[in-house]
């Protein structure tokens, strides 16, 4: 075996946590998994992992193998891919992260296209509740909402985006009058608790283009950490949401949920594509991100 191949075999086992896992998707007994890896092991002269049956523990030999191996695999593919012709069917191993909502509604349906393009590209989406850093468990793209967080990073913009204050008509037809943003401490508020953000605290700047901003402290016995679910009771008059535009702007359109203080909007929230510098070269990162950006356009309606 070649140390290549030593490298490929490692990223399996690493990524499926357990030798069985691992001689489950490698189609190998769990007898020839566990000695490969004493092979492997007994060549680089240290301990790559503790391990039983059910779970692999990698030691700090073992995570540093890990990640340089990944790196020099994703390069081996991304000189392959630049040698073929550009129209040609990608290969290799793309890792993506995004969050639950937005990942389900928009992100997988495009990565599936992206599959049926190229069937010789393996491609992981990872679904998390708030997004992950590309230093983080190896990730190649990361889909995030809200300002880049760090200069390190490569932004594309995936999507305009802006949150929208609403309510559905069932609900404003017996609630108080909401005239200014003030009136919004005497109605019951639909919290979502994403991110690390002061959820009750809604933040609004100005539609006149003054550039004004105002933050409005709310309250409601209702909250989630699942903004689909708080969209949900929304449109069963519960009360006002801030949410974003990607996701109601179809309840918008037919009237299920009525836009709010048009003087005032949510703040800006786009979608970027993020990547590391590095990756600037790869060209399943390039043409995956121009994919994205493509196909992306029309999914959601321009922002009001």
């Amino acid at each position: 075996m070649s140390s290549l191949d030593d490298l490929a075999f490692f990223q399996h086992i690493a990524q499926a946590g357990s030798l069985t896992g691992a001689a489950r998707e490698l189609g190998l007994s769990l007898s020839a998994v566990s000695k490969r890896l004493q092979q492997l092991e007994s060549r680089l002269g240290v301990s790559l992992a503790a391990r039983t049956t059910r779970r692999l523990t990698l030691t700090p030999e073992g995570e540093r193998y890990l990640a340089r191996g990944a790196v020099i695999l994703d390069d081996l593919g991304d000189l392959e891919n630049s040698l073929r012709d550009q129209r040609a069917s990608l290969s290799g191993r793309l890792r993506i992260n995004a969050t639950f909502g937005f990942g389900r509604r928009h992100v997988a349906p495009l990565i599936s296209r992206f599959a049926e393009q190229h069937p010789q590209l393996e491609l992981l989406l990872e679904l998390t509740n708030f997004p992950l850093g590309l230093d983080e468990q190896g990730f190649d793209i990361n889909i995030r909402v809200g300002e880049p967080p760090d200069s390190r990073w490569i932004a594309r913009r995936l999507l305009a985006n802006r949150r929208i204050l609403c309510a559905a008509p069932r609900y404003l037809r017996q609630a108080p009058p909401l005239e200014r943003l003030e009136d919004l401490g005497a109605h019951r508020c639909l919290i979502v608790r994403e991110n690390d953000n002061d959820y009750s605290l809604w933040r609004f700047e100005a539609a006149d283009g003054s550039r004004a901003q105002r933050s409005v402290r709310v309250h409601g016995r209702l909250a989630s950490n699942d903004g689909e679910a708080m969209t949900r009771m929304a449109l069963d008059g519960h009360g006002v949401l801030l949410r974003s535009w990607w996701d109601v702007h179809e309840p918008l359109a037919r009237g299920e949920l009525v836009a709010l203080l048009p003087e005032w909007r949510g703040i800006r929230a786009d979608f970027h594509l993020l990547y590391v510098a590095r990756s600037r070269g790869s060209a399943r990162v390039k043409r995956f991100v121009d994919f994205m950006i493509a196909e992306m356009a029309g999914r959601v309606p321009a922002l009001p």
